[in-house]
């Protein structure tokens, strides 16, 4: 009975201890994928920090809801926008901006409702600046006069000029038999702080000519300029620069800003 009873727990031991072996790798496995979810937490956490301080401060998304800078840009286009324009570098112009409407220039259209996920997916987006829920509150046209500039058109060869300079425009859309680059003739001298823009599709572009009777006269502060768009980014058969033509606008003298 003895030697029975300690053959029985001689050979209970090596199956006591062969237990314990996958209790402690059940819990290491637990420790290694807490460990591995902290560690996506803390890398997800800190990606979004990083986008959204790059969305606030550097650049952003917008994507084009009308066909007034066609064939520049086309409708549904996605651009990216350097927001560093104006408060760090200046604008020149040729530049294709973003703005806020200045007033009065955007018709009030009631959001229609999204579903809960749509929404909080669009958020999400627009906090990591990859997606512009908020772009049809914006404007984008391509800056003619700075501060100072007096803009008239149109001349006897339907040409817009600057500070009496004609301008040779190669990005203005006209329709057919069309041979001014607008259909209305207008002077305007910039005042300080303000932009005149109009769109490169000149028949169809709700842009400074067209918004004359607004408070701003039909001028952009450049407090309202969200940034100066650089590329195209979507979709990638149409990924291309920017160009502000500089060559357009090199004859052009400066500006002589009026006083306020």
């Amino acid at each position: 009975m003895t030697e029975n009873a300690a053959q029985s727990t001689d050979v209970a031991s090596p199956s006591s201890g062969a237990a314990s072996l996958p209790t402690e790798a059940r819990t290491s496995r637990r420790r290694t994928l807490l460990l591995f979810l902290r560690d996506v937490v803390i890398i997800v956490g800190v990606a979004l920090l990083i986008s959204f301080l790059i969305k606030t401060f550097l650049i952003r998304s917008f994507y084009i809801p009308s066909e007034s800078m066609r064939s520049t840009l086309e409708v549904n286009d996605r651009i990216i926008v350097n927001q560093l324009v104006p408060e760090a570098v200046p604008i020149e112009r040729g530049d294709i901006v973003v703005f806020r409407d200045p007033g009065g220039w955007l018709a009030s259209t009631p959001e229609p409702p999204q579903p809960p996920v749509q929404a909080a997916l669009d958020w999400i987006g627009s906090v990591v600046g990859i997606s512009a829920p908020d772009s049809d509150e914006h404007l984008v046209k391509r800056v003619i006069g700075l501060p100072g500039d007096r803009v008239v058109c149109c001349n006897d060869l339907g040409q817009m000029s600057v500070n009496g300079v004609p301008l040779d425009e190669p990005y203005v859309r006209l329709p057919a038999g069309a041979t001014a680059v607008s259909a209305d003739d207008f002077q305007v001298q910039v005042p300080a702080e303000s932009l005149w823009v109009m769109g490169d599709n000149r028949y169809d572009s709700s842009d400074s000519r067209y918004n004359r009777s607004t408070f701003t006269e039909g001028f952009v502060p450049l407090d309202d300029v969200v940034g100066r768009a650089v590329v195209i980014s979507w979709p990638i058969d149409r990924w291309s620069w920017l160009d502000n033509y500089p060559l357009v606008f090199d004859g052009v003298g400066a500006a002589q800003v009026p006083a306020d």
